[in-house]
């Protein structure tokens, strides 16, 4: 596992990858060659959002990418169950022709990890405060190995039943108390903006927590990145280390809370370029 540090090493190394992409471009428009077609040569960056969060979470990231000339696509994670998140985003990638870099935040995480899975176009994973679970683990597992984690489900969440058209109870929808989500997950960020955050969080089904991860894990034969935060509330730093380490995965550590692509867009832009340019 090799560590960057956030500030000069992540810029230099991006602006490094950034030169290679360029002088191998150069070299190829320099011979007899038609020049290839630029927009072909990147990647698309698919951005999967976690629980208590929407598309709106990688605005930011997103805006950065794009201007760096990237198709990014920012899925709509269903958060109904880890199996049918997976299954849906699978077969949302397999509408994008050419390689694709699969990002995942959080509970996201779970989510590419079973979803890129035998899918020959994903070339790079890159995992932001996430989850990197073997086969077999449970976000309520992988939560709790390790201590730190503030994310108490007695005291820090609001509880909505998922009835049948009988009336009974099958689920339960999942939504973190509005007050307490600030200091959980975006410590740091204006209080306006985590306020914002707060009232338009999409709910994860009680199931899902303890739904096992149930295929190979695609980190085992796609390369993969990990930013971790270091203020991180909600999945504690520590656990988010030993996971990276067991997928052998290129670690970032930003002094960031769980919402670390809103805090920190540029370190978490930097680490996708990173991924982007070594496919």
């Amino acid at each position: 596992m090799r560590n960057i540090s956030k500030s000069s090493g992540a810029v230099a190394a991006a602006a490094a990858a950034s030169l290679l992409v360029l002088t191998l471009t150069g070299a190829t428009n320099s011979s007899a060659q038609p020049a290839p077609d630029s927009s072909a040569a990147k990647p698309t960056i698919v951005l999967v959002h976690g629980a208590w969060a929407d598309g709106s979470s990688w605005a930011a990231v997103t805006k950065n990418l794009q201007h760096k000339g990237f198709t990014v696509d920012v899925e709509a994670n269903p958060l109904r169950g880890l199996n049918s998140d997976a299954s849906y985003l699978r077969d949302y990638l397999a509408t994008i022709p050419g390689p694709i870099v699969l990002v995942g935040h959080s509970y996201g995480g779970m989510v590419i990890t079973n979803a890129a899975t035998g899918n020959p176009n994903v070339k790079a994973l890159v995992y932001i405060n996430a989850y990197l679970p073997r086969q077999g683990d449970t976000v309520d597992q992988l939560t709790s190995e390790k201590p730190g984690s503030a994310l108490d489900p007695n005291t820090t969440i609001d509880v909505v039943p998922i009835r049948n058209t009988d009336g009974t109870v099958v689920d339960a929808d999942l939504y973190v108390k509005a007050a307490l989500f600030p200091d959980l997950f975006a410590a740091g960020v204006s209080a306006q903006k985590a306020a914002l955050l707060a009232a338009g969080q999409r709910p994860l089904t009680h199931s899902a927590i303890d739904e096992a991860s149930p295929n190979t894990p695609a980190w085992q034969t796609i390369p993969s990145w990990d930013l971790i935060g270091t203020a991180d509330r909600v999945i504690p730093p520590a656990e988010q280390q030993v996971m990276a380490a067991r997928a052998g995965a290129h670690v970032l550590k930003v002094d960031a809370p769980h919402l670390s692509m809103v805090s920190d867009p540029d370190a978490v832009t930097s680490l996708i370029t990173l991924a982007a340019a070594h496919n």
